[in-house]
């Protein structure tokens, strides 16, 4: 317990979202001591996020198990159709909490890791349909957590980012990369 107190950062992305965090991963520096938790919406398929994102990056690329510990240097991936939240310093896989409609997995983890995290805590908004994530963004930043969105003209999908902009509790507007260079200023 309290080596855990790394920055947490949770790249929330549904529509277009493998475009936008391909870009961002193979933007970032391994070395940056933090953990990347990659939540996108899948409901079907299972996930091919683990294989796309380990060709581009140095960092552990993991699927996550429930109870996986949580370590720095490394890429977490959602599994598809389930929520994830944290339980200490361990992930934590459920079911749906919302099986039907907009899914609601980025602003359940959001909220898990504003509730649970002791480290920095850093939330990005990438491309997608709806407005997963938009909820959850006030209670980062009340947590002391770093907001980001992918700048609308570089979003495949704009309505997650816009939604999140919406909210009033976005700190930065960014492309990919510039998402991935601001991270390692911060």
């Amino acid at each position: 317990m309290g080596e855990h107190n790394f920055p947490l950062v949770c790249l929330g992305a549904s529509a277009g979202g493998v475009d936008a965090l391909t870009r961002l991963v193979r933007a970032l520096r391994p070395d940056l001591g933090c953990a990347f938790v990659v939540v996108n919406h899948f409901r079907r398929a299972a996930t091919a996020m683990p294989e796309i994102l380990a060709q581009i990056t140095s960092m552990r690329v993991l699927l996550i198990t429930d109870g996986m510990p949580i370590e720095r240097n490394h890429v977490y991936v959602i599994p598809s159709n389930c929520d994830l939240t944290l339980q200490e310093e361990h992930f934590h896989i459920g079911e749906l909490s919302k099986p039907w409609g907009w899914p609601s997995v980025i602003t359940v983890f959001l909220n898990s890791m504003a509730e649970h995290w002791m480290g920095r805590l850093v939330a990005v908004v990438l491309s997608g349909t709806g407005a997963d994530g938009s909820d959850a963004l006030e209670s980062v930043k009340a947590a002391g957590g770093v907001t980001f969105v992918q700048k609308l003209e570089t979003a495949a999908y704009p309505d997650m980012p816009q939604n999140a902009i919406a909210t009033g509790f976005v700190d930065f507007e960014l492309s990919p990369e510039e998402i991935a260079q601001e991270l390692v200023r911060i």
